[in-house]
């Protein structure tokens, strides 16, 4: 997936470093989430219940620049 990433204001964010940044971050993220994933299916954890809890952690993100 390519992702074009996007300004507040609808402007296309072009900087090549802070596309590669993101996209390093995002694929750390994917491999963080994967293992933890994995091991609560190994803990028998059900399926539905553990993606509902990730999709909640995200949804409580805080933005530190937006006080």
């Amino acid at each position: 997936m390519k992702t074009i990433w996007k300004r507040p204001d609808g402007s296309i964010v072009s900087c090549t470093e802070k596309i590669k940044v993101l996209r390093e971050n995002l694929e750390e993220l994917q491999q963080v989430a994967q293992d933890a994933f994995e091991d609560a299916l190994l803990m028998e954890c059900d399926e539905a219940q553990i993606r509902e809890v990730f999709q909640e952690v995200i949804n409580n993100l805080k933005n530190p620049y937006n006080q």
